[in-house]
């Protein structure tokens, strides 16, 4: 059988997780094999495995993996028996070897890459190895065969061993003797694994997440064939993320160029490795639905139309940093970049988007390229400091139009790019190639901004032969999911809207759900204090059943001591926790006079009023070099942020300690504002603990605060079972040190709603507004920082969506916004708008401005 008889196909987690679905790919290799092709079927591990396989690593290091490692058994059980094919003769030494693997990692604490690479594999190995069995059995005769036979990685000069086994790339040069072996397996369909290879030492890696649609793109360069189809979930590419933007239409053919372009910028149909190989051997590569083969999809080749110069399509990568290096000697320096660049390349970092100026350089990593753990990101910079000052900004998006000759209709695209000049754009690209013109931006705008950016450029666009039917006319518009469907402001609407028919806009705390939030964080069992931050709300009632629930308080000021001692006068002195920063000397001697933890965040105080801490137990917060959050303004720790001693002052502090006469009984550190996994807290435990060593004296380690919560109706909430249990690992291994937490959000943000009614609207061109009695007086967080709330219109709650509208208050400045471009009901003046999260940093951080009265508080018990 020659080389243009073949056609790969590949289907991906979803597609190879039930008997039915499999029955698809049985019906898809039967036409291929009726139109004269063999078909080499290409497929992941089933859906969500690769997930549970990355948790069972992390379990496994604690010794706690066994649960986990049965659910994953039971899915294939459970497979194999809708299949009638035999679980213990096809998957049981692969059990076993997982069961091996993991045992291991349990007794050394330790996953190295190779490891890690291999355990991850099981999911491909193990789907495969039950699909080929099934094919079989419905009389389609497969042969199973190991990727890792066929293709070889490549080693890259200094790349991490991180990235030479989890993120590997392939020669994809045309084999003639693969192809040929290929030719002479048995069977009239061939059936292997994507995301896995093997290295020149016969160990097996992995081609990255998303690297299942690279493999087979290797193998259909590698064996010459006749087109590649990648069968996944949506039924080709659209001018938008379908899922956010039902209005997306469908392309229906692009040139290679167009497609790598929309999949390397953040188009997640395709993984963007996938198509160097088709394109350099002309491969035409079709994208199909498996739920819906009917439909036509996408075809990308050489052979699209040229339709001449417009924007295809709009995308957005989320999960970038920025590096900004700043440094006077690059001006007319021969070599600069080349220095700078030979610094990301010994750290086995990728550059993506770069700009520069007389004194700037700033350029992009995409994490889909390198492996960005803290400890990478901690290296790039030290190593850059020879060069420049460098720094991170982060998270980022970046949102790209994509087209040929975007150049020459810039100014058509005039009116849409307006809704740049309301917000902070870190980088512009405009690609050589005339390709994409991409706006760097703060991650949570992006969404937000290709919503806009499609409604402008794509709403007058008809079905013709570049654009398919829209995503709303394929399948019908969906049933949008209730907003926070458990939250407890539904099941108290009546009583909320009977509040604000009497007064709004007004604040509402609700008792029940505040103490479950206590609850949750009372149940992270290693830790021994919990010290809730009363700047994020100060209300009586609140204090009051934190109080109870034996919590501890964090203040800033003299005024937050002197209203937690009003309100309880019996508070035990280790309940009360002072940390100042940039405060005059008196500030100090209160806190002590006070009774409470004093926390140091400079040398300032010790060096020029040293009586004042004589004799005197203290604590030192420590900037551990990196922050985290969605705004600068939150991230609270890196050398933009003003808090903090650097790790470099320890020694001339421990020596100020011992001359001056006092103790360091404790360190701090926090990190920002709105974390939501659970490694930050363990990574920040880590960093005191090594600090400790040089303070025999050190008994606590206050880990901070940042909890996140959800704040959009699609984000999961942190995993506070997960975080007991590396802070426990954590303890286990450190038993000398008190743990403490200082959360301030994550207790009160959920439990906090903000009533406003609505005044007026407004039409203005495209635009529409909805006015409410509430501005940014009552609620800075959108105008201060970009914060995200979710707002539903109350009195018609759930109803069907019918406009987008910029949500304004009656303040008098243009940043008066509390939500863009929302989804609403139809609404109407007197209707009640409830902004969601609000409990935290709200009416603590209101004010007169204008001479407007802020929101009200409404305390609700059970």
């Amino acid at each position: 059988m020659n080389s243009q008889d073949w056609i790969v196909v590949k289907f991906g987690g979803t597609s190879v997780s039930s008997r039915e679905r499999w029955d698809t790919i049985a019906r898809v290799a039967r036409q291929s094999i009726a139109q004269g092709l063999r078909p080499l079927i290409v497929c992941s591990a089933l859906s969500g495995v690769s997930n549970m396989l990355e948790k069972l690593l992390v379990e496994s290091k604690r010794g706690e993996y066994d649960a986990l490692l049965n659910e994953v058994e039971r899915r294939h059980r459970v497979l194999a028996d809708e299949m009638g094919v035999d679980f213990e003769q096809l998957l049981g030494e692969e059990f076993e070897e997982l069961g091996r693997l993991l045992l291991g990692v349990s007794l050394i604490r330790e996953v190295s890459p190779r490891v890690h690479a291999r355990v991850m594999a099981m999911g491909e190995l193990m789907s495969t190895r039950l699909g080929a069995a099934y094919l079989t059995r419905t009389g389609l005769e497969t042969s199973w065969c190991d990727a890792r036979q066929m293709l070889l990685s490549m080693r890259e000069p200094n790349a991490t061993e991180h990235r030479l086994f989890l993120s590997a790339a392939c020669d994809f040069s045309p084999d003639g003797a693969l192809t040929e072996r290929l030719g002479e397996m048995p069977g009239a369909a061939l059936l292997t694994q994507g995301f896995i290879a093997r290295d020149d030492a016969g160990e097996t890696v992995l081609l990255g997440r998303g690297g299942s649609d690279t493999s087979a793109a290797y193998f259909a360069a590698k064996i010459g064939a006749t087109r590649l189809e990648i069968w996944t979930d949506v039924p080709g590419m659209f001018t938008a993320n379908p899922r956010e933007v039902p209005s997306a239409r469908l392309l229906r053919q692009l040139d290679y160029d167009e497609a790598q372009e929309l999949a390397t910028m953040g188009a997640k149909v395709l993984h963007p490795r996938c198509l160097p190989p088709v394109r350099a051997n002309r491969i035409p590569l079709h994208i199909k639905c498996t739920e819906h083969p009917e439909l036509e999809g996408t075809v990308i080749s050489s052979d699209a139309p040229d339709f001449g110069a417009q924007v295809k399509a709009i995308s957005a990568k989320t999960g970038i940093s920025l590096v900004s290096m700043n440094t006077l000697g690059m001006w007319q320096q021969v070599g600069f970049l080349a220095d700078i660049f030979g610094v990301f390349k010994q750290n086995g970092l990728s550059i993506d988007l770069v700009g520069t100026s007389e004194a700037n350089v700033t350029v992009t990593l995409d994490p889909m390229a390198n492996a960005l753990d803290p400890g990478a990101v901690n290296h790039l910079l030290a190593d850059l400091k020879a060069h420049c000052d460098a720094r991170i900004i982060g998270p980022c998006a970046a949102v790209s139009l994509v087209g040929h000759n975007i150049r020459s209709i810039l100014h058509r695209l005039a009116p849409a790019l307006e809704v740049f000049e309301e917000h902070k754009i870190y980088m512009v690209s405009q690609a050589a190639s005339d390709l994409n013109l991409t706006f760097v931006v703060d991650e949570d705008q992006a969404d937000r901004l290709v919503r806009k950016l499609h409604s402008l450029l794509f709403r007058e666009r008809t079905t013709d032969e570049m654009f398919g039917p829209t995503w709303q006319e394929l399948f019908g518009a969906e049933e949008e999911a209730p907003v926070f469907a458990t939250a407890w402001w539904r099941a108290r609407r009546d009583e909320l809207l009977s509040l604000a028919a009497v007064e709004s806009p007004v604040y509402v705390y609700d008792a029940p759900s505040l103490q479950s939030s206590v609850d949750s964080l009372l149940s992270i069992e290693p830790v021994n204090q919990v010290f809730y931050a009363v700047k994020a709300n100060p209300h009586p009632e609140i204090l009051k059943q934190f109080y109870a629930a034996g919590l501890g308080f964090e203040c800033v000021s003299p005024g937050e001591l002197e209203h937690v001692r009003g309100l309880f006068p019996k508070l035990g002195a280790g309940r009360l926790l002072f940390t100042p920063n940039f405060a005059p000397e008196q500030e100090y001697r209160l806190g002590f006079e006070y009774g409470a933890y004093v926390t140091l965040d400079n040398m300032h105080p010790v060096e020029r009023w040293p009586e004042v801490f004589a004799g005197k137990e203290v604590l030192v917060r420590i900037d551990p070099g990196q922050g985290y959050g969605h705004h600068k303004y939150v991230r609270t720790a890196g050398p933009q942020s003003k808090f903090g001693v650097s790790p470099g002052e320890l020694a001339r502090l421990k020596v100020l300690a011992e001359q001056v006469g006092f103790k360091i009984v404790g360190l701090h550190a926090h990190v920002g504002s709105g974390v939501r996994t659970t490694g930050t807290w363990s990574q920040t435990a880590l960093f005191l603990a090594e600090a400790a060593q040089d303070f025999p004296d050190v008994r606590i380690l206050n880990l901070g605060g940042g909890l996140g919560v959800p704040e959009r109706a699609n984000q999961n909430a942190l995993d506070i079972a997960e975080l007991s249990q590396t802070l426990a690992s954590f303890k286990e291994a450190h038993p000398r040190f008190e743990l403490w937490l200082e959360p301030g959000r994550y207790l009160v943000a959920q439990a906090g709603v903000l009533l406003a009614t609505v005044t007026q609207l407004k039409q203005k061109g495209a635009i529409r507004y909805v006015g409410i009695d509430a501005g940014m007086n009552s609620l800075i967080r959108p105008a201060l920082y970009g914060a995200y709330h979710e707002i539903v219109n109350l009195t018609r709650l759930d109803e069907p969506t019918a406009l987008e509208a910029e949500i304004v208050g009656p303040i008098c400045e243009s940043g008066d916004v509390l939500g863009h471009l929302r989804r609403l009901p139809t609404t109407e003046q007197g209707d009640v708008l409830l902004i969601a999260t609000a409990g935290a940093y709200g009416r603590s951080m209101s004010s007169f401005y204008n001479l407007r009265a802020p929101a009200t508080e409404h305390f609700l018990k059970g």
